[in-house]
């Protein structure tokens, strides 16, 4: 099982962008049952954040629809993942906290890795970074 990272629903549904083609095809894969992947709550949270910011809303429905109709299930985000995003945040207080949230639904989930075009996620121990055109 992969997490998912926001960051490919943005760019699969953004202005071109080198980007743009590997997250259609991760999503692709993953709506034809190719590749088993999930949400957490946070990525729904990260796009309704960020659109509403940018005050394009309309946007932003577009980009939730797409990901409530290729990921029916959304893992949530528990007092457990907290604790686990916390202690990855006292092992390294330079983690953006959305990060460390998304690696400590990997690490309690004990998934494959995240699927994002998010390096950061290359020096969190134990959370494998899942480039999409290698998934």
């Amino acid at each position: 099982m992969i997490l998912t990272d926001s960051n490919l629903l943005m760019y699969a549904v953004g202005a071109e962008h080198p980007n743009k083609t590997p997250a259609v095809r991760f999503l692709d894969r993953v709506a034809r049952g190719e590749i088993e992947a999930v949400l957490d709550a946070e990525a729904l949270q990260e796009v309704i954040h960020r659109y509403t910011a940018l005050r394009r809303w309309e946007d932003g429905q577009r980009v939730y629809r797409l990901a409530r109709e290729i990921f029916p299930r959304i893992l949530p985000i528990t007092g457990e993942i907290m604790d686990e995003a916390k202690r990855l945040v006292d092992a390294d207080a330079s983690l953006v906290a959305r990060d460390a949230v998304h690696a400590a639904v990997v690490l309690v989930h004990r998934m494959d890795g995240i699927c994002t075009f998010d390096r950061d996620f290359d020096r969190i121990p134990g959370c494998r970074r899942i480039a999409p055109e290698s998934a």
